[in-house]
């Protein structure tokens, strides 16, 4: 099978985990704090991802320059990004309670896809370009973002759910970025299999940045004020479960 396939397979599996997110957080009674715990877990799992499975392998491939340039650029251009969705209507599209705009809000509902996708893009570039050195995905990566994609559909279909939005709306959404983060992650492998090792960590390095500043911003927020101070050790218990992982698939 091609290796742009498989890219594409991969980045496709991963983005599934949004649509199965999107489908307990619809049909499903959740607790706000259930979800906050789950929210948790999946972002200690991608801290763990980013810290050595991204990091490490930009800085092996380019240096610390590069893995440094990159990690920095990777965070302000999410930052910026998000602040004008944020302006748009989508800044509370993560959260399970009332504070999403409601589906009358003019332009929120574009807002809310666009900050999805912006949350989701990173990730998939990174599955790409774990695949160009020997033709192998990251199964770590995979994973890590796999469970951490659950929360993020679970919690925001059950915000855009409290908020009015219409079932075709909703799994459209995702269904549609799940599509999308396979596309991306073909691209992550086909733009970047030619080029330089301090490029390819560069990019590595953005991806890394842009997943730890959506983190701080959206995830780790919402789910500690619906979790309090549980979180954290909820938070560490992700983080140790993709870190044995990550060692597990690299024996």
């Amino acid at each position: 099978m091609e290796k742009w396939v498989l890219a594409g397979f991969w980045g496709l599996v991963s983005g599934s985990a949004l649509v199965i997110g999107s489908l307990a957080g619809y049909y499903l009674k959740i607790s706000q704090k259930a979800v906050a715990i789950v929210m948790g877990f999946g972002a200690g799992v991608l801290i763990s991802a980013l810290s050595f499975e991204l990091m490490d392998e930009a800085f092996k491939k380019g240096g610390f320059f590069a893995t440094a340039t990159g990690f920095l650029a990777g965070s302000l251009i999410y930052s910026v990004a998000n602040h004008f969705v944020g302006k748009k209507g989508g800044k509370h599209r993560k959260r399970s309670g009332d504070k999403q705009p409601t589906a009358d809000t003019e332009g929120s509902g574009l807002a809310i896809a666009l900050g999805a996708l912006l949350d989701g893009i990173p990730e998939s570039i990174a599955i790409g370009i774990s695949m160009i050195q020997g033709g192998a995905v990251s199964i770590a990566t995979v994973i890590a973002i796999f469970i951490s994609n659950i929360p993020e559909g679970l919690s925001s279909t059950s915000g855009m759910k409290k908020a009015g939005r219409s079932k075709l709306f909703i799994f459209g959404v995702w269904g549609g970025i799940a599509i999308i983060t396979s596309i991306a992650s073909i691209l992550g492998y086909a733009v970047f299999a030619d080029l330089s090792s301090t490029i390819i960590a560069g990019t590595i390095a953005v991806a890394a940045g842009a997943i730890l500043t959506m983190l701080a911003d959206t995830m780790i927020p919402e789910a500690f004020e619906e979790g309090h101070n549980i979180i954290g050790i909820i938070t560490v218990i992700g983080f140790l479960s993709a870190f044995v992982l990550s060692k597990l698939s690299a024996t």
